[in-house]
């Protein structure tokens, strides 16, 4: 559903001129919606962050919940690109999981980091969002879900995890972990470190 609306929205306004480069807009849009959330975010707070007049906001992206829309789909883009790029040194299922807790380790201690994790601060406001960023977020979770669930039953495979394990309930576990770490990495006193990793791994043996 977010790819749909993105192409659909990116669709619409090709071809008209634009003032900026829509790349660089989306991710000033972006460091507001993570750090405020969606109903949080204030069209002048998207206007300063931005650097564009309310007017040219609404005129690029008609209104706030098909910008949130192309920055979700944009934030998911990068962030999966970044993930790929981890997993891919990895040669077994362990090893690739082990990489995908250092790369949200390392993604709560640096300064973008600290601003939130898009995802999981959307998947807070499910409830209230419109049906199309709602389901957006919830495939978004999903496919998490799957990643982790997939990386399990490879390493069940290659024998680098304990193959009586329930991979759908591990990877849950997994789930929760990592979504935890996003949170908790916004405010410095429970902010983790490397040493929670061999903590989480733990559960694979």
């Amino acid at each position: 559903m977010s790819e749909l609306l993105s192409r659909q929205i990116l669709a619409k306004y090709r071809g008209r001129p634009r003032e900026f480069q829509l790349d660089e807009v989306l991710d000033r849009a972006m460091l507001v919606f993570r750090e405020k959330g969606f109903h949080a975010t204030s069209m002048g707070d998207l206007s300063e962050a931005m650097q564009l007049t309310t007017g040219s906001i609404y005129k690029a992206f008609s209104d706030k919940r098909q910008l949130f829309a192309q920055v979700f789909a944009r934030y998911l883009s990068l962030r999966n690109g970044e993930l790929r790029t981890r997993l891919e040194s990895g040669k077994t299922g362990f090893a690739r999981l082990e990489a995908l807790l250092h790369f949200y380790v390392d993604s709560v201690r640096d300064l973008e980091g600290k601003r939130g994790c898009l995802v999981a601060g959307s998947a807070v406001e499910l409830q209230t969002l419109e049906q199309d960023l709602a389901e957006a977020v919830s495939e978004a979770m999903t496919r998490n879900l799957q990643t982790l669930t997939l990386l399990i039953q490879q390493g069940q495979q290659d024998g680098s995890i304990n193959a009586e394990l329930n991979a759908d309930a591990t990877a849950s576990l997994m789930l929760c972990i990592v979504l935890g770490m996003r949170v908790a990495g916004k405010i410095a006193p429970t902010r983790p470190d490397e040493t929670i990793v061999p903590l989480a791994l733990k559960i694979l043996s």
